[in-house]
Order: C-alpha cells, then structure tokens, then sequence
C-alpha cells in the first residue's frame, strides 16, 4: 500500500494513502462550509434589504436620477413609508407617482391645502438664476406614496441589477450552484464520517514506527 511518510523528532510517521483523502475531504468540507455560509449570510442581508423591511411597513425604491443628490445618491436605496398627505410638512422629501406611473421623490415647498396638492422641487435642480427649479405640475395628495425614512448608498445598483433579466439569469445560476454545492458538500461530509468510521474499527491502519 502506498504510504507517505514525515520525520517528527527522529521518529517516523506512517500515514496511509487512504487517510489522506480523508484529510483531504475535510479540507474540501471545511473549505465548502465556510463558503456556503458566506453566501448564506449574504443572501439573508439583500433579502432583509429588498423584502425583510415590507413586513415593518417599508418599501425599498433605487435613485435613479441626481435631482435629489447629496440628500439622495443616485444608486441608493430608499425606504419609503406609507404617511397620511395631512401628515407631510414644507422642507419633508415624499414620494410620489406621476401620471405616467413614475415615482418620484422630491421635496415639497409649500402645501396647497384647498386644491389638496403638494408643489415640489429637486434640490440639485438648480435654474441659470442660481434657484431651485420647481416642479411644473402639482402633486395630488391621492399620488402620494409616503415619506423616505433610509436611505442607502449603492445598494440600488444591487437592487436594479438583480430585477433586471441578466440580474434573474445570474440569480438564478447561483442559486443552483449554490444547491449542487451544498449536496455535494453534505455527500463528503458522510464519506468523511463512513471512512472514519472504517478506521476506527478496523484499527492497525496508522502506525508508528521507531
């Protein structure tokens, strides 16, 4: 049988062939281990980022434009909450929803009352005069969507990419990657055990010798 020995101290170790696939199944478990953790940690932060925080009442939205940077990055991530329009007070950012289906979030600047609308501006939309530029259009209180109450540097990036089809292919493949590499960890690990096992009970299969 093929053996690889190593010198400790003047003495000979005689470590079998077999053992040493066993050592380095182990290594390949331990190394497959931490790698599934790694991911598994991972994927439980983006799904409390992009899912978790709806069951506390908060729905994440990516910046896509500057007209609110540097209150707002573009790529960040916002968390909007559902608020009353009687709630909402000159200088709070909102989101809303143009006709066209849009969300926007802008800051309010003044609160028409009588005709229940909100007049808003982007604070980076600057005129050639130096001042905000304001809004064209009126923003009824029935197209408010809520007050940002987070936000999050370029986890919007993060969020727009896996939403997109790319993003879902990749998801997708690393999902079952993910799978496959679990499975095969696990049927290591129990030819791990079974050949630890082997060597307990047959005995004689690592000696020592003088």
């Amino acid at each position: 049988m093929h053996s690889t020995l190593t010198r400790h101290i003047g003495r000979c170790v005689c470590i079998t062939g077999e053992h040493m696939t066993t050592i380095s199944h182990r290594k390949l478990c331990r190394g497959g281990g931490g790698l599934t953790s790694l991911l598994i940690a991972a994927a439980a932060v983006l799904l409390v980022a992009f899912a978790g925080v709806r069951l506390v009442g908060l729905t994440p939205y990516a910046v896509l434009s500057g007209s609110m940077e540097p209150e707002y990055p573009v790529g960040s991530l916002v968390y909007v909450k559902a608020v009353d329009p009687l709630d909402v007070e000159v200088g709070d950012a909102i989101t809303f929803s143009l006709p066209s289906g849009t969300l926007v979030t802008h800051q309010v600047y003044q609160i028409d009352a009588e005709s229940r609308a909100f007049r808003t501006q982007g604070i980076a939309n600057i005129a050639s005069d130096g001042s905000i530029s304001p809004d064209a259009a009126p923003v009824p209180y029935e197209n408010l969507v809520g007050k940002p109450v987070a936000c999050i540097p370029y986890l919007g990036y993060i969020n727009k990419f896996l939403t997109s089809p790319l993003g879902l292919v990749i998801a997708g493949t690393a999902i079952a990657v993910f799978i496959i590499a679990s499975i095969a960890a696990g049927k290591l690990a129990a030819l791990d055990s079974g050949q630890a096992a082997s060597h307990r009970g047959g005995g004689g299969k690592h000696s020592r010798c003088a």
